[in-house]
């Protein structure tokens, strides 16, 4: 199991993300060990008020720069939102300055104000989601690509330089019911999720691999991917305390799926990695940790007093 962190390019009001910190914390994230580098996607947000965001694909540009080794990547973009060849141009682009490092979860969307505020239709986002993520594939290939997009025919558009990763920049694709699985399953390179525990996402990642067999794809060869809040402390009371303050000032958990505050990693050093074993026992291969409001002092502290007790659980050794 692989860990990597959130980057808060996303924040509550009060407190609106700052690059200069962003960065710091990504040079800091990769001096420690961690393997990749996540930013969240949305361009409008706020369900009940409204969140400062810092876009996704810009930030990641940014940690391109300032570090060697981290994967960088979106968890998750919101696709439909986005016109397929600028995204294309973009994110190939990104690939190339950051030496192939870009993994590209992608969604359908859930924010209809969003989808209003950029002329997308949001009844139609599941099938726009699909034409834009077979547009994007083939816009990377390098060959010619003909289709519509937007009410818009093209024909023989080629796309060069091709991304820098081969043949293309991983794609996940991230959410929660069953067409979005069967999506992840059969045109994509796996899932990514968001606050589920260990037993609902052994649920769901079966339903994964499960489409993926229908399609005639090797399950095994599929990647997953798992957002859980990170909250280290003095017992698990205090830590679980901490934990659902956070998540509620930061995140809304979308009432259709399985995403719970109960996922969170929290508690003592030995009950987080307890949390974190049961994670990689229910199959996620790639932890993405949203530390406790972002705090330097969560990131130290699970490198030096977490990692080391989960050597015998399969859990990637830092770099």
């Amino acid at each position: 199991m692989k860990i990597g962190l959130a980057v808060e390019n996303f924040a509550p009001l009060s407190a609106p993300p700052d690059m200069d910190r962003i960065v710091a914390y990504a040079r800091r994230a990769e001096e420690l060990g961690y393997g990749s580098l996540w930013a969240w996607d949305h361009i409008f947000l706020g369900s009940r008020q409204p969140f400062p965001f810092l876009e996704s694909l810009t930030t990641l540009t940014v940690l391109a720069g300032a570090t060697e080794s981290a994967e960088l990547g979106t968890g998750v973009l919101v696709l439909p939102v986005r016109t397929p060849a600028v995204l294309a141009k973009t994110t190939a682009t990104l690939d190339i300055v950051s030496g192939g490092r870009l993994t590209l979860g992608v969604a359908a969307g859930w924010y209809e104000r969003e989808f209003e505020a950029c002329g997308v239709p949001f009844k139609r986002r599941g099938r726009v989601f699909e034409e834009n993520l077979e547009l994007l594939k083939g816009f990377w290939s390098g060959e010619p690509v003909s289709g519509e997009s937007a009410g818009q025919a093209f024909r023989n558009a080629v796309m060069l330089p091709q991304p820098a990763r081969r043949p293309r920049p991983r794609l996940l694709v991230g959410g929660y019911v069953d067409a979005v699985l069967r999506r992840a399953g059969q045109l994509a390179d796996g899932w990514l999720t968001y606050f589920y525990g260990a037993e609902e996402f052994r649920r769901s990642w079966a339903k994964v691999r499960g489409f993926a067999e229908e399609a005639g794809r090797d399950p095994d060869a599929l990647a997953n991917m798992a957002q859980l809040a990170l909250c280290i402390d003095d017992s698990f009371e205090a830590g679980d305390r901490r934990a659902r303050a956070f998540i509620d000032d930061y995140f809304d958990l979308p009432p259709w799926s399985d995403a719970t505050a109960e996922s969170a990693i929290r508690g003592t050093p030995e009950q987080c990695a307890e949390q974190l074993a049961a994670q990689a026992e229910a199959g996620v291969q790639h932890v993405c940790l949203v530390p406790h409001r972002y705090e330097m002092d969560q990131v130290e502290r699970f490198a030096k007093e977490v990692r080391p007790l989960l050597a015998g659980v399969g859990v990637e050794a830092p770099s």
